[in-house]
């Protein structure tokens, strides 16, 4: 019994520890060279923990049970920020997809930049899902947004306003 309060006390600083080690703190996001910060994130995304990210890709990526979509953004920096164009990193996001069929493609401005959304619909592993990709380049690094669906929901709202708040910091 002693034990199980213990832990109980415990969850909350592990829970913090958890989203520090993200690199995630409110809207801000730190880790290594790549900072940049987000518009409002939902009270129901829920922050996913993976240690899976490797070499320089810095990345955090939430879930919506509620809403049944995954989304995230992901940074890295000096490795492909200057000669790619947005067109051509979007369509290495989409690597592995089949059937993929592009809905949307529009040129937007993020903190300043010319970013690329694109919205399709794709099998994944052989389901249909629909998919928000958003590629933006600043300052030698390059910033990944992206949200994935059921195959019919074409909402969005609450991922562009996460999207358009981008900035990078200092």
């Amino acid at each position: 019994m002693l034990l199980r309060r213990r832990h109980a006390a415990l969850a909350p600083l592990l829970f913090a520890l958890a989203c520090a080690a993200s690199g995630l703190s409110g809207n801000l996001f730190r880790k290594g060279d790549v900072q940049f910060r987000v518009g409002p994130i939902p009270d129901d995304w829920e922050l996913i923990e993976d240690d899976g990210v490797e070499g320089d890709l810095a990345a955090f990526a939430f879930r919506s049970d509620k809403r049944g979509m995954t989304l995230g953004a992901a940074g890295r920096c000096g490795r492909d920020g200057d000669d790619i164009p947005l067109r051509s990193l979007t369509q290495h996001l989409t690597i592995g997809f089949t059937e993929r069929e592009i809905l949307s493609e529009k040129e937007l401005q993020l903190d300043g930049r010319a970013a690329l959304r694109t919205e399709l619909v794709a099998k994944l592993d052989g389901v249909p899902k629909h998919f928000v990709f958003v590629v933006v380049k600043k300052d030698s690094c390059v910033y990944d947004f992206w949200r994935i669906a059921a195959g019919d929901d074409q909402s969005s709202a609450d991922f562009d306003a996460f999207v358009g708040g981008f900035s990078t910091v200092d």
